[in-house]
């Protein structure tokens, strides 16, 4: 794990994530919602992180979500 996470950045709750009552799970990054697995797909995670700790518990969110950031996506300010 520490040559994953060089930069420390799973010490911070960087992902988070919520699953609902039919069996959806909601992954944020910073609070804002990247992705949502649904089927089979939040099964698997759900039985990935299952005893994991805090740290594996990001890095698997971290892997789901996969490289959602490339600079080009909306601020949701108004720009004048």
């Amino acid at each position: 794990m520490s040559n994953i996470d060089k930069r420390n950045k799973f010490e911070e709750e960087v992902f988070t994530y919520q699953t609902t009552i039919d069996n959806k799970v909601f992954i944020y990054w910073m609070g804002k919602k990247v992705t949502i697995l649904s089927g089979k797909a939040s099964d698997k995670f759900l039985k990935v992180i299952e005893g994991k700790d805090y740290k594996e518990t990001q890095l698997a969110m971290a892997k789901i979500t996969g490289n959602f950031k490339r600079g080009n996506e909306k601020d949701n300010k108004a720009k004048y």
